[in-house]
This record gives structure tokens, sequence and C-alpha cells, in this order.
């Protein structure tokens, strides 16, 4: 019988057009989150390479605080994971929507 595995990827492109494995992601303990290691994960979970709840599992994040980081990405690319530009990016969104 045949079963109904999930097929994954052994790598994926970053961010950067680098190579991604699961051996290269930030490590389990990361608690610094630059805007790379955040692009990174995000773009593991886009790729395949992990789900959204192994990437919560693994490092302790909310799946609140991912979805943040993808919709980031999606609306204004890296920078707009820059934690002291959050306010900048949202505000300029929010004005998009408008017209």
């Amino acid at each position: 019988m045949i079963q109904n595995e999930k097929i994954r990827p052994a790598k994926v492109i970053g961010p950067l057009g680098e190579p991604l494995t699961i051996d290269t992601l930030p490590p389990p303990s990361t608690t610094r989150w630059v805007v790379r290691r955040k692009a990174e994960v995000v773009a593991a979970v886009n790729g395949g390479l992990l789900s959204v709840d192994e990437v919560c599992d693994r490092y302790s994040l909310t799946v609140e605080e991912f979805a943040g980081w993808q919709r980031a990405i999606d609306r204004s690319g890296m920078p707009g994971l820059r934690v002291t530009r959050i306010q900048h990016y949202r505000s300029l969104y929010e004005r998009q929507q408008k017209y």
C-alpha cells in the first residue's frame, strides 16, 4: 500500500539566493532575530523545508509572530522585517490600502 508521505526538498533558495538546508537554518537556541535570520526561516517555510508548526516549535515562536514576519516580507520585502521600521512600513501599507 502506498502511504501519503510529505516529500520535502533537501534545500530551498534563501532570501539572498543561497541554498538553505535544515543544517544551515538558524539554530533552535536563537534569541536575537536579525532580518536575515527571520527571512531565512520564512523562506524555509515558503519552500516547504519546514512547516509553520515545526518552525514555531523549533524557535519557540507564536503562530501570530511568524505570520507577522511573512506579512512583512510579502508587503515590504526584507526591509519590512526591521524592528526599527515596523511602524513606518505599517503606516505606508495602510495608506496604500486606502487608495
